[in-house]
């Protein structure tokens, strides 16, 4: 069974019509979950890269080498398109899309649109066992802080949201802001070491957790927001100083997210 973990850095994906010898280990579940597998599988690959932004796939490789029909990869890629990470070509199979600071900015302004109503839930059907796993993510945060490691912060920082996510009570929302942040990594999207540190990250995350706790359900919203707004803007500043466009960062953000 491919779990989270396991990557198509194992599997030597191709473009169509070119060859491929992987040794593939078969799918084997009930098709939603062999959909989410899918999905994670893709999104693991673009991750290490092996999987490229510009270069064309085909679904019916990927189906072939999991072991699978294509219904289930397909399902998938629809689930990653939505989010913006692929891009179909009739008759030709498909791409990883690298969004530029337009798409970055419409992309948190989805997650604002989910997260902050998901927070405000969260605080209003908030349990003693929610704060635990959050405190605990937020202690693994600030652990892989301590030791500069990024990739574990970011891993514990998505959890932490997700669980946030999960407590709202919709598991489609939790699934749709996991793809929306894989399309921001995907840029190698990040603040650390250029607007902020992985301690101010993690820092901006006790206002959400302390009014989750407390059942304040207009703060946990207000602390979500500021969160995630603060972290969009910043990319997207980051996206235009690199792109050199004529548009300033503010006024992309301020007519894309509306306050």
């Amino acid at each position: 069974m491919l779990h989270e973990g396991d990557t198509f850095r194992r599997y030597g994906v191709s473009m169509p019509g070119q060859p491929m010898t992987p040794a593939f280990e078969p799918l084997a579940a009930p098709a939603a979950s062999l959909t989410d597998q899918a999905v994670a599988a893709i999104r693991q690959a673009v991750h290490d890269g092996t999987l490229q932004p510009g270069r064309l796939y085909s679904a019916y490789q990927i189906a072939s080498y999991l072991g699978v029909s294509r219904s289930p990869v397909r399902e998938a890629l629809m689930r990653l398109k939505e989010a913006g990470l692929v891009a179909f070509e009739r008759n030709r199979g498909f791409r990883i899309v690298l969004p530029g600071p337009q798409e970055i900015a419409e992309l948190f302004q989805l997650r604002l649109l989910l997260e902050v109503p998901a927070a405000r839930r969260a605080a209003l059907q908030a349990s003693a066992g929610l704060a635990v796993e959050l405190g605990a993510e937020l202690t693994q945060m600030r652990t892989a802080a301590r030791g500069h490691d990024e990739t574990v912060f970011m891993r514990h920082d998505q959890r932490l949201h997700h669980l946030i996510l999960a407590a709202a009570g919709n598991s489609r929302i939790a699934g749709l802001v996991d793809n929306l942040r894989d399309v921001t990594r995907l840029l190698g999207a990040s603040t650390v070491g250029r607007s902020r540190d992985l301690d101010a990250i993690a820092n901006e995350h006790v206002p959400i957790l302390d009014t989750i706790a407390a059942g304040d359900v207009n703060a946990a919203g207000e602390a979500m927001a500021h969160h995630v707004s603060h972290t969009g803007h910043l990319l997207v500043a980051q996206a235009v100083a690199e792109a050199s466009g004529p548009v300033s960062a503010d006024e992309l953000w301020e007519s894309t997210v509306p306050v």
